[in-house]
């Protein structure tokens, strides 16, 4: 047994496990920033450069941008195979289960193309599968045809006419853009950390992938974008929402999208995305969802305000909003997040592969001991 001092923490809360130079969070300040950079800096840089930086930590050349466009584009296009595999799952089920099992089945790529890292390459051609898988499975749930994405466009206005069938506005497009790169990597968050304990069994990229997926679908985590949303529907209208916060909190029910186990002020990036839902929350639906959420919010905080604490919503909160203002259904909300996030999964197995150890925490047991449970079988 190790000599050294045991640790016991049954959330890892204030433990430092590793170290990173890809995104700080500084929850303290409200600030998070990619490589040193501030996110609200990044806000209208062309969506795939601020990719670019965060897996390898510079911008890209011109070369480097042409050839990540193409690349990206042409993986995006489902060969036959992929489809037929879509074909076999049921077309009700989750996108993100559906995007969780599909992805260790993918064939990669043996020829590298991008002059990079063998597993970057990797890692950008399961990225650019994930957004055709989305708009795949979505357009076959509908019973409509399958759309290819067309060579020269940017990333997210062929995704969002992949996803729709019709051309997005170049605002829908931009919407879509800032929301992605705010959500694109967030340190040793809960689906990060699985894929570095993944990662750290010496596991391909794909199943590193796969389990970070699984871990953002849980609503303590990226699925609290469709929680929040749908429950904004649930509420129905802003004038009810003092009541159902009450009612929440009198019961000791989470109220999803409020408060963020790393902020301790504004999430930063929820700062950005409030305006922008403002924005885009036009037609009357999307405006009274938009008012609910507000309602909720400030009901939360007056609630809190009164215990002597203070609330805030996170970026989970507002971004539905803007994604059911794009026409994205909730369900979909959190493979969306998936497309963009990713990019962090894939940063951090570069990074974590260059060095890594094997992850093996103890575990305190509380069960009988050697001797104390009777001989006779059950």
């Amino acid at each position: 047994m190790s000599t050294e001092q045991t640790v016991y923490s049954n959330d890892l809360a204030g433990v430092v496990v590793g170290e990173t130079a890809i995104s700080d969070v500084q929850g303290e300040k409200g600030l998070l920033s990619y490589r040193g950079i501030d996110i609200k800096d990044l806000i209208g840089v062309p969506y795939l450069h601020v990719v670019w930086m965060v897996l390898f930590g510079d911008w890209p050349t011109e070369q480097e941008k042409s050839r990540l466009k193409a690349f990206m584009c042409l993986h995006a296009r489902l060969t036959y195979t992929e489809i037929d595999l879509l074909q076999h799952v049921s077309r009700d089920l989750h996108p993100m289960l559906m995007l969780q099992g599909l992805i260790p089945l993918l064939t990669l790529p043996e020829e590298e193309t991008l002059e990079i890292d063998k597993d970057a390459e990797q890692g950008l051609f399961l990225a650019a599968k994930i957004s055709a898988l989305i708009a795949t499975h979505h357009r076959l749930s509908q019973s409509k045809a399958v759309l290819p994405p067309v060579p020269g466009r940017l990333v997210h206005q062929n995704f969002l006419n992949m996803f729709h069938g019709s051309a997005p506005t170049k605002e829908q497009v931009r919407m879509l853009d800032a929301a992605q790169i705010l959500q694109m990597e967030h340190s040793f968050n809960a689906g990060t950390f699985a894929g570095r304990i993944c990662a750290s069994t010496l596991a391909p990229i794909q199943s590193c992938i796969s389990a970070s997926i699984g871990t953002l679908f849980g609503k303590l985590h990226g699925g609290a974008d469709q929680a929040a949303l749908e429950m904004a529907m649930e509420i129905g209208s802003p004038d009810k929402a003092e009541d159902y916060v009450r009612d929440c909190l009198a019961n000791k029910v989470k109220i999803m999208g409020m408060g963020h186990r790393e902020y301790r002020t504004v999430d930063p990036r929820a700062k950005i995305l409030k305006p922008m839902a403002v924005e885009m929350c036009q037609d009357e639906e999307s405006k009274n969802l938009l008012a609910t959420l507000v309602a909720v919010e400030e009901a939360c905080q007056r609630e809190f305000a009164a215990r002597d604490k203070e609330i805030w919503a996170n970026v989970e909160f507002y971004k539905g909003a803007v994604f059911h203002s794009l026409g994205i259904p909730s369900h979909y909300f959190t493979a969306i997040f998936t497309m963009s996030r990713v990019y962090g999964y894939i940063a951090h197995f570069l990074e974590f592969r260059r060095d890594s150890h094997l992850i093996r925490p103890r575990a305190l047991y509380t069960g009988p001991q050697i001797g104390e449970r009777g001989k006779s079988a059950a």
